[in-house]
């Protein structure tokens, strides 16, 4: 604001992460700095996506809106890559700002991604928060439930997972527990380092994510 800049970039120490800031001082949100580049890429070469299953489902929509296929991964930029070159993904990363690029080489990439948005905010000719409202509007919530060293963590997500199986939810166990909802979801993994189970949830609003992860709690709570 100070400067008054069209848009302001920050990385990581390591340069593989990207989030931008819009033209009002705003953040343009780290999950959609993939959902934009892609955006952009699969306007010029169509090709499948991925991201990982605790990514912004705005991937998701925006790929398909292009008419191509998205596919989620296990967290982990190593297995993001491995299902990218599965499925012969054009484009890829993950929700934290990680893009992965493979016509330039398959690591995420922070120097790509602000050469890829520059040149869709330039062709687009629009402010970036204008290019933020053309994209589906998601919020995310980011919790964790601390656990006793005696409690079984993978008992507990595997109860988890048969309770909403059996509410006829979609369920992906590929990394934890993955419920996909019809308008939000939660994913529900265990740390390898601590006694803790981390909760993410996407929805509609901020008040809806944090309620999922409160219900997801709730139910972790009761299945022990």
């Amino acid at each position: 604001m100070k400067t008054k800049a069209d848009v302001g970039f920050a990385v990581d120490p390591d340069v593989d992460r990207l989030a931008i800031m819009q033209e009002d001082g705003e953040m343009f949100g780290e999950e959609y700095t993939l959902v934009a580049v892609s955006d952009y890429i699969l306007q010029h070469t169509k090709g499948s996506t991925v991201s990982n299953l605790s990514s912004s489902r705005a991937l998701k929509d925006v790929t398909e809106s292009h008419g191509c296929t998205y596919s989620a991964a296990a967290v982990g930029e190593l297995n993001v890559v491995t299902e990218m070159k599965r499925t012969k993904a054009v484009i890829g990363g993950e929700g934290n700002g990680g893009v992965i690029y493979p016509e330039l080489h398959y690591g995420r990439d922070s120097i790509c991604g602000i050469a890829l948005f520059l040149t869709y905010l330039a062709k687009k000719k629009m402010k970036v928060s204008e290019l933020r409202k053309t994209y589906p509007a998601y919020f995310m919530s980011k919790n964790k439930i601390q656990l006793t060293p005696d409690i079984n963590v993978d008992k507990v997500l595997k109860s988890v997972k048969a309770y909403y199986k059996a509410q006829n939810e979609k369920i992906t166990d590929i990394d934890g527990v993955k419920i996909d909802f019809a308008n939000e979801w939660a994913h529900l993994r265990k740390s390898n380092t601590e006694p803790i189970i981390r909760i993410y949830t996407e929805s509609k609003s901020q008040q809806a994510a944090d309620a999922l992860a409160q219900k997801m709690i709730d139910k972790i709570k009761e299945l022990m």
